[in-house]
């Protein structure tokens, strides 16, 4: 790609260091997103990688485009008021993002939750977010959820951030996953609407609304 005529301040390109910061992945997930066209990106006559800033507001866009809030959740912050509880989902299954988002608008209609479908979207928007909980499927396309939630232990920006692990593996296919899953409650795709109401409730500190 051409490197582009010279730009206001404002829409100067980012270096790869500074777009890993920006969506908190680290810097290798930012080149492979370039290499697989993820991210406009050009070298310099030095051979320094530079990145669009409008591909990655685009790519940030794109991936937030599954957000989902309910129309009576609070505002993050009102008048210094405490935000709404986040939840992150990040699932490539749109049949389970559905069940989750039927689970939470029914049983934590207070909840602010949203989606991301693949690993390095939804390492990104946890860095962005803040969630209070994450529910983090094993196998994702871009980068295995067991990858992911190493990744997330190791930054201490996601320590107030609980884990709950969805999957369709039975215990004997998570066991390759053991080294991720030490301490995070795990739940078995076939038992989600029974499991992950209470689990979900426990991670959030709060009750669960009866369905009605």
């Amino acid at each position: 790609m051409a490197k582009p005529d010279p730009m206001s301040p404002e829409d100067q390109p980012y270096t790869t260091i500074e777009v890993a910061s920006l969506l908190g992945l680290a810097v290798r997930s930012v080149q492979l997103m370039v290499d697989r066209g993820e991210l406009d990106a050009w070298k310099t006559p030095g051979g320094h990688r530079r990145i669009s800033r409008a591909s990655v507001e685009r790519w940030l866009a794109e991936r937030r485009g599954g957000a989902t809030r309910p129309a009576d959740a609070a505002p993050a912050t009102r008048g210094g008021a405490r935000r709404a509880q986040r939840v992150l989902l990040i699932e490539d299954s749109v049949h389970f993002q559905n069940l989750v988002r039927l689970l939470v608008g029914q049983k934590f209609p207070q909840v602010e939750l949203q989606v991301a479908d693949e690993g390095f979207a939804g390492l990104a928007m946890a860095g962005q977010l803040q969630p209070d909980v994450l529910i983090v499927d094993i196998l994702l396309p871009g980068i295995d959820g067991a990858t992911l939630i190493t990744s997330l232990r190791s930054h201490p920006q996601f320590r107030r951030s609980r884990l709950i692990v969805i999957t369709s593996l039975d215990e004997a296919q998570r066991e390759p996953y053991a080294f991720a899953l030490a301490d995070v409650p795990v739940v078995h795709k076939p038992e989600l609407v029974a499991q992950l109401p209470g689990l979900l409730a426990d991670a959030l500190g709060t009750a669960a609304s009866p369905t009605a």
